[in-house]
């Protein structure tokens, strides 16, 4: 089919379609052969429409499924006839090359002309992309950067074949009838309706993510409203509203409407849904009844597509549910603190910045390049994007460096959260933006608070419900009681996840650290002294007695962070407890058996302090406390402290529990080493005989402690030549550990190579 070309009024050239008959409506039958069919994949429905909007405005016949394929028609039979046009344009982008879909309809228009001669296959790229294989040999129309007067010289130019001027008369132009009566508006133009009240924020950083998240949830769907709508939801300052304007503005060109609503209140909410109708001019627009219009913009939301709506700072589901349209061909973003949005929308959960992406926008926002400071002050921050940038915008208003902000927030940290320097588009302080939900929690859950205010004290990340159930003992009545029922339990936790205050997986609570920071600050001094001294105490119940046993290790070590947090502040305000100084204790001992001398000393240290304190100094806990420091020493090498630390220990033992008691005879064994490791055999010799005598008539002659006694003196034995007396003892101590612990344990293992070495030493004697 040819076609005759003619000048437009400046010059530019535009085209005309020949006919040799009347021409066809929408409704021609896809019997008749078309000039074009559009390919393209649904990423980009608004390029294809457009283009086929300016090929039919040109006098070409079109068929393209957005516009064709109708409701109870056949698919297939429809795709058939459709790909049996004159010619195929395809539509071409990174989606539609990646898709399995597309390949075929370009395939059976390159089939027909493999040498391009007949320009069968017509390519027009309207997005980046590289086309490969067999597509990489034909020329494409190329609309990329082009604005829409460009574009479209550049489509009606790229589809002529050969000379314009048709064979045949034209067909008289009035009979054409259109498809669609309002012209697509041009792909890469802002959207006709817009309300969003913020600007795009220039320092933006990060979230690809879940920018990315968003994107391909949405353009994954078709017509379910439920896939179609996304939750973004987490702590208040978190950054879900930014999330939401930066997706608005990055895709507003494939959206015809994007309409902003405010949603913590009910009325305000339907109000600006309404708001809608006005600006849609819906007959409906002023009807006095508020149902009514907002039933009319839901219906026009259901019939039309191209649409973006965004709930903002939802809390409750049911108003957004209300609002919901039955279908319709838009995509809905709902950003809230709450994350219970199952049978509404998908859910994307909002986290704390990664700590790469906080030192980035610290630096970028401040124009600083310390990023060894930005760091610092980023982990200190808990990477809140709130805080990030009230912090950078204190630092812009003052003039002063990242350096003075990160030593003004480490001494005046609840003045600088509650005050800080505020933007139009953050009008919200770190504290006051969580007050909200502070008080929605007190008004829904009285004994949630409680359960708040306690985790204020413990290790942000990680702390373990059980430790908090088995603990109920040392809460306070209330919390107690809480604790101890299972449902109560789950309602209060139930209260604070509403309002993204925790974080709940795997039995583990999380609470970011700022909002233990301002729930501190919120208490008296009485009110502090008491929740640190509950935490203290409910850590202490959980660590287990035998800490220095490679078994707990692992408890031990998941319960190490809280108990650090929370003894750091029972040390602020100078709380002592035999609770403390028995935590203490017990964290000495796991870091000493992993051969973390330096903690390990500094926590005996601490624990002797307050034991003396609060228990005087000739208290057995004192005792126990000395010799385990002295364990320390030891393997530090100062052995003169630690023997000083062990006769403390073995004095206050003997006044206290008696010269024959079991304790006592431990801290000789421990003095006995010393000794030993001095070259005082001698007083070695007699240190361990004296505990094996006290040890046997404790236990038995076969104990496991026995066995250890048995051992230890055997090393002096064989220091002092006596090898048949050291063999002896041997023999007796590992007839002992193989009858308790077996021959694979590492306490045997050891006596088994000490006999085996002494055995080769009297071969060689």
């Amino acid at each position: 089919m040819k076609r005759v070309h003619r000048k437009g009024a400046e010059g530019a050239q535009s085209f005309s379609l020949s006919r040799s008959a009347v021409c066809v409506t929408v409704a021609i039958q896809h019997t008749t052969m078309k000039d074009f069919f559009i390919s393209y994949n649904r990423a980009d429905r608004t390029w294809a429409e457009w283009i086929a909007w300016q090929l039919e405005a040109e006098g070409y016949s079109v068929v393209i499924q957005a516009w064709d394929f109708r409701p109870g028609g056949n698919f297939v039979l429809d795709m058939q006839s459709a790909t049996g046009a004159e010619r195929t344009i395809a539509v071409l982008s990174d989606d539609y090359l990646t898709s399995e879909f597309t390949a075929p309809e370009w395939a059976a228009a390159f089939a027909q002309d493999p040498t391009g001669i007949e320009s069968k296959l017509l390519p027009v790229r309207v997005r980046e992309c590289e086309p490969k294989g067999l597509l990489r040999s034909i020329v494409y129309i190329d609309l990329l950067k082009l604005d829409e007067a460009a574009a479209k010289r550049a489509l009606l130019a790229g589809v002529i074949r050969g000379r314009a001027k048709p064979t045949v008369k034209p067909g008289f132009p009035g009979s054409f009838t259109r498809t669609i009566a309002n012209a697509p508006r041009y792909p890469d133009s802002p959207p006709v309706i817009w309300n969003i009240p913020h600007l795009r924020n220039p320092n933006f950083t990060g979230r690809e993510e879940e920018l990315e998240q968003l994107r391909t949830s949405h353009m994954a769907s078709k017509t379910a409203a439920l896939v179609q709508t996304q939750a973004i939801h987490g702590l208040g300052g978190i950054g879900k509203t930014q999330l939401a304007i930066e997706y608005a503005y990055r895709h507003d060109t494939g959206y015809d409407v994007v309409w902003w609503i405010r949603s913590e209140d009910p009325v305000t909410l339907v109000n600006d849904y309404a708001g809608l109708a006005e600006k849609l001019n819906l007959p409906e627009k002023d009807a006095t009844e508020q149902r009514v219009v907002v039933e009319a913009v839901k219906e026009w939301l259901r019939i039309n597509r191209g649409w973006l709506l965004i709930f903002d700072n939802a809390e409750v589901v049911k108003p957004i549910k209300n609002c919901l349209p039955r279908g319709g061909k838009g995509h809905i973003i709902i950003t809230s603190r709450n994350p219970n949005w199952s049978g509404v929308a998908n859910s994307l959960s909002v986290k704390s910045l990664p700590l790469d992406t906080a030192i980035e926008f610290l630096l970028k926002r401040t124009g600083s390049e310390d990023e060894a400071t930005a760091k610092e002050l980023a982990e200190k921050l808990g990477c809140l994007p709130l805080a990030l940038e009230q912090a950078s915008a204190f630092i812009e208003t003052s003039g002063r460096a990242l350096t003075h902000y990160l030593e003004l927030f480490e001494k005046r940290q609840s003045e600088l959260l509650k005050r800080g320097e505020l933007s139009t588009e953050y009008p919200d302080t770190v504290a006051t933006t969580w007050s909200l939900s502070f008080q929605n929690v007190e008004r829904e859950n009285k004994i949630a608070p409680e359960l708040l205010r306690l985790c204020a004290f413990f290790a942000p990340d990680d702390i373990p419900l059980k430790m908090i159930i088995e603990g109920a003992e040392e809460l306070p009545e209330s919390l107690t009681a809480t604790a101890t029922d299972s449902f109560s339990f789950d309602e209060a936790l139930i209260a604070l996840h509403k309002y993204s205050l925790i974080e709940v997986e795997d039995e583990k609570l999380s609470i970011h650290r700022l909002v233990q920071c301002v729930i501190r600050d919120a208490m008296s001094e009485v009110e502090f002294k008491q929740w640190a001294g509950v935490a203290v105490h409910v850590v202490n119940a959980a660590f287990p007695q035998e800490s220095n046993d490679v078994r707990t290790w692992p408890l031990c070590a998941s319960l190490l962070p809280h108990a650090t947090v929370a003894l750091s502040h029972a040390e602020a305000i100078q709380f002592t407890s035999k609770e403390t100084s028995r935590l203490l204790n017990q964290i000495g001992l796991y870091l000493h058996a992993r051969a973390e001398y330096t903690q390990a000393k500094k926590m005996f240290e601490q624990a002797i302090a307050i034991s003396e304190t609060a228990l005087g100094p000739d208290h057995p806990d004192v005792a126990i406390n000395l010799n385990n420091l002295g364990l320390v020493l030891r393997a530090q090498g100062d052995l003169e402290g630690a023997k000083a630390l062990y006769e403390r220990a073995i004095t206050i033992g003997e006044a206290t529990l008696g010269s024959n008691h079991p304790d006592v005879a431990a801290r000789l064994n421990n003095l006995g080493n010393v000794l030993r490791a001095q070259g005082d055999l001698a007083g070695a010799k007699a240190l361990y005989e004296r505990v094996i005598a006290i040890d046997e008539a404790a236990f038995g002659p076969d104990h496991p402690e026995v066995a250890t006694d048995l051992n230890n003196l055997g090393l002096v034995l064989k220091a002092q030549g006596d090898l048949e007396g050291t063999k002896a003892l041997y023999e007796r101590a590992l007839q002992i550990r193989q009858k308790f612990l077996g021959d694979g344990h590492p306490y045997t293992k050891t006596v088994q190579d000490n006999l085996r070495l002494l055995e080769e030493d009297m071969k060689n004697a």
